[in-house]
């Protein structure tokens, strides 16, 4: 396929500052469309669509790591996940707050810092002034998190406004292949055992705001790797909407893809492999052995169902000038997760 007949994405890219809402709460039309860099303040209005959060995951040659904050207005919902890829260890621990108290998440991806604090865990991010990385740290009975992300000069993020309708929407930053280092502490004391992150260790974010309908349902997928390579995929959610949020990373530039995919993995076998395809897209997710996080909250009228896999991908994703790129090597994971809120 020469470059002039690649199907690039029909949807618009921002490359100036804009709100998400209008003053009265509803989506700002001039905000629908993608970035490769965090553009959009997060003008929220209103009170019990509307969701906020910071997740921050992280995949070492040994760990796949969870750090969550988030305001659902009804309810914070913070969270630590370790998971051990060599011995399948687990630990969780989650704190729910009623009507989000203590929960402070800024309007801007990048800027300032966002903070949780509950009587079982405590996590702040902290983004620099600057030049710098952005500092994870998490406390929790047995656990101390402390990690800095760093932004390779010239990374490129990818951030997209999903608009069901004027009043509900989402938008979705996914910052991939961030390189991480610092150091999980499990335990206390003597006994303590301290994972050192680093070499081969990535972090994403994936920063929300919006107002979301009381049913959702998504997919996701992410793989990082050396060189600022990796992929984004995602699914069920952007359908029948003008965007997607899937994109290929290669040298730390972003290649919008810009068709809606499919995805088929079988949810009675949730390690067996996952293949995503598109017009760009040919992949494959390889979970490692026994590498599946099943995570369920159910708070009455609210509740939700994740399914996490972690490992690894083969296959291609094709960038903008035409050039088929070898997806072979990414490490991440896949999710189905399914939302009553």
């Amino acid at each position: 396929m020469t470059p002039s007949s690649v199907p690039l994405t029909h949807e618009r890219e921002i490359t100036e500052p804009v709100d998400l809402c209008l003053p009265d709460g509803t989506l700002n039309p001039d905000a629908v469309g993608w970035t490769r860099r965090p553009l959009h303040r997060a003008t929220l209005r209103g009170w019990g669509r509307t969701k906020r959060w910071e997740h921050w995951g992280v995949v070492t040659p040994r760990l796949a790591i969870g750090v969550t904050l988030s305001s659902l207005d009804y309810a914070g919902v913070h969270g630590f996940y370790l998971r051990d890829l060599e011995t399948g260890q687990e630990v969780v621990r989650d704190a729910v707050v009623p009507f989000a108290r203590g929960v402070r998440l800024p309007d801007r991806s990048g800027v300032g810092s966002a903070w949780a604090r509950s009587g079982a865990l405590a996590v702040r991010v902290d983004e620099p002034d600057g030049p710098g990385a952005t500092r994870v740290r998490l406390a929790a009975r047995g656990v101390r998190v402390d990690l800095a992300v760093e932004r390779p000069p010239g990374h490129e993020s990818l951030g997209v406004v999903v608009p069901w309708s004027e009043r509900l929407f989402q938008y979705t930053v996914k910052d991939l292949a961030r390189p991480v280092s610092g150091e999980v502490r499990l335990g206390d004391g003597l006994g303590a055992v301290v994972h050192r992150v680093g070499d081969g260790a990535f972090a994403v974010l994936d920063h929300g705001r919006g107002r979301w309908p009381y049913r959702a349902t998504w997919n996701w997928a992410a793989g990082s790797g050396a060189g600022g390579r990796a992929i984004q995929l995602g699914g069920r959610w952007t359908a029948g909407t003008p965007s997607t949020e899937n994109a290929l990373l290669v040298d730390g530039r972003l290649h919008k893809l810009g068709a809606e995919l499919v995805w088929r993995y079988d949810p009675h076998d949730w390690l067996a492999p996952w293949a995503v395809t598109g017009p760009r897209v040919q992949a494959t997710f390889h979970p490692f052995d026994g590498a599946l996080r099943v995570a369920r909250t159910e708070l009455g009228v609210v509740g939700s169902a994740t399914h996490q896999c972690f490992g690894a991908f083969r296959g291609r994703a094709q960038a903008d000038d035409g050039a088929w790129v070898p997806l072979d090597g990414l490490v991440g994971w896949a999710e189905e997760a399914r939302q009553r809120w």
